[in-house]
């Protein structure tokens, strides 16, 4: 990721800390002017665990008295604070920080040092903004879906009509949403025409699990061989970091589109072969939309390629009259 972008993150961090503590500080200054007695108990409190640090690092032996009718005296502060403001109507978070994420604390990283997943999806997320996805799926989204648009006429050759083959594969979609955190192995592959709807599908799902805080990573085939090819040879003198490419492999759910229309060779294969391979390993979750049938796949990629997506991914079909989905 782009470090301009990344300092535009950590900024937005610095600042909904900044205005945490200021929004604290403000309904403070107000519970203290409604019950002058809780601004007392407070410095008290802060009184009382200043002379616990200080006892602890001025006369680290002999202290387990003094500590203790310390804490004594903070429980019963503690006590009192609770009483008061239960009395005067005022919940007990009241006065906390509110964090927009209580598990880093608004800084980005756990205390373990590792990114917290609302950084990571920070990373996505400024990704879509760049790529204009983000407004792609506040239209294609399962709140715009519209079976109705689909055509209720036999298909020679398949057993459901259109309308009824995308009910099902409606309801798979939901169902893969509903049962992410599932360890089930599901993983979806959606084949057919062009203008049947794979990509507005693919894009109900992205934004359903970018809304409960997974990291999506919606790239088409093309794109992810460019990003391969850039990290791995520095095409062009382009500085791609890490976290692009590692996101391939470690993000909840990689969706690729288009798959078929990069240009294919034995680094390609190869390549597509690792990500598939390297993520049903890891038991992370997959989307793969293709123009093309399972014959033309099994034309197109190795056979140890095909038989690990044939294997692992629910095959679906989509059919019908071309559909052009714009909207």
């Amino acid at each position: 990721m782009n470090k301009n972008i990344i300092k535009k993150i950590l900024n937005e961090y610095e600042k909904k800390r900044d205005k945490a503590l200021l929004d604290q500080k403000i309904r403070k200054q107000e519970v203290y002017n409604k019950v002058p007695k809780l601004k007392e108990i407070d410095e008290k409190i802060k009184k009382y665990s200043i002379s616990i640090s200080k006892i602890i690092i001025e006369n680290p032996s002999n202290i387990n008295d003094k500590i203790e009718k310390l804490k004594f005296h903070l429980e019963e502060l503690k006590k009192e604070k609770a009483f008061l403001l239960t009395e005067n109507n005022i919940p007990l978070e009241y006065l906390n920080i509110n964090y927009k994420c209580n598990k880093c604390k608004d800084t980005g990283y756990l205390k373990s040092g590792e990114k917290c997943n609302c950084f990571k999806q920070n990373l996505i997320s400024k990704s879509y903004e760049m790529s204009n996805l983000s407004k792609i799926l506040e239209k294609e989204n399962f709140n715009n879906f519209n079976i109705n648009v689909f055509n209720d006429t036999p298909v020679e050759g398949e057993d459901k009509t259109p309308k009824e083959n995308m009910m099902n594969i409606l309801n798979i979609s939901e169902g893969f949403v509903i049962n992410f955190d599932k360890d089930n192995k599901e993983n979806l592959l959606f084949y057919g025409q062009t203008g049947l709807g794979k990509t507005f599908m693919a894009n109900c799902i992205a934004k359903s699990l970018l809304d409960k805080g997974y990291i999506v990573v919606y790239q088409t085939a093309f794109k992810i061989m460019d990003i391969i090819g850039d990290h791995k040879f520095n095409r062009n003198n382009k500085n791609i970091g890490e976290n692009e490419y590692n996101l391939l492999f470690d993000s909840d759910l990689l969706i690729i589109d288009d798959l078929g229309t990069e240009y294919t060779n034995s680094f390609t294969n190869t390549e597509i072969f690792n990500i598939i391979n390297t993520r049903l390993l890891k038991g992370k979750k997959m989307i793969i939309s293709t123009n093309l049938s399972p014959k033309e796949f099994a034309d197109t990629y190795t056979d140890r390629t095909f038989s690990r997506i044939f294997s692992n991914f629910i095959p679906l079909k989509f059919y019908g009259e071309d559909l052009r989905w714009e909207a």
